[in-house]
């Protein structure tokens, strides 16, 4: 059991979860929140243009530098995101740090990508769907936010317990005189929002995000 940063290697055949609170999933969450059907996640904004010029009726989404390319259908932005028509679309997410991380885990024997607003959700997919098995939290960015998110989740998991408020802590540092970050840090620091995990299939040149829904909505839907 571990929690790396975006240096470190990750063994094959761990349950790997890629964390980027500020921004690329909580985006990514909102997204899916709002009725896409899923998220083909690319490592560059270049392999980004290259899948949307296959695949024309996908909205690409991202950043390049922290900023919305002209060509980009959306920014990186969980509050942009949140207003955004993409019930029963499929997206392209090209972002600095949370997808190219996503490209860093070969041979995992699960891969999610989560944020603050479905670490719960993510813990949950976790014990059911791979009880026991070893995992690595690797955080995609050198600032707080991450790190705390990695630490919740790993109490989540069974390891020292972090607390709600803890994470919430250092989301905040993470976004210190970060003036840019005012109207998409209220969603970054939404702490279980959503009751669902994002699931990555590894393709040839993306990894391609599937909403999957946590135990206990699984459960409920069967009474």
């Amino acid at each position: 059991m571990s929690i790396v940063g975006m240096d470190a290697e990750v063994p094959p055949g761990r349950a790997v979860v890629v964390i980027d609170v500020i921004r690329a999933f909580t985006t990514a969450a909102i997204a899916f929140a709002r009725g896409a059907t899923d998220i083909a996640c690319a490592a560059s904004a270049g392999l980004g243009r290259e899948l949307r010029r296959r695949h024309p009726d996908r909205l690409l989404a991202g950043e390049v530098g922290g900023l919305k390319p002209p060509d980009f259908d959306l920014g990186n932005s969980p509050f942009e995101m949140s207003a955004a028509l993409v019930d029963g679309r499929r997206l392209i997410q090209a972002t600095s740090n949370g997808t190219r991380g996503l490209a860093r885990c070969p041979e995992p024997v699960a891969l999610l990508a989560a944020s603050a607003v479905n670490a719960g959700a993510t813990a949950d997919w976790i014990t059911t769907h791979h009880p026991g098995r070893p995992w690595t939290l690797l955080c995609t960015g050198r600032s707080a936010e991450d790190w705390a998110c990695a630490r919740y989740l790993a109490g989540l998991l069974g390891g020292p317990p972090s607390s709600r408020a803890d994470l919430i802590a250092g989301i905040r540092q993470g976004a210190a005189d970060r003036p840019d970050l005012t109207l998409d840090l209220p969603f970054c620091e939404d702490v279980d929002r959503f009751p669902f995990a994002m699931v990555g299939a590894v393709r040839e040149d993306h990894v391609l995000l599937t909403r999957a829904s946590r135990r206990s909505d699984v459960d409920k839907s069967r009474t």
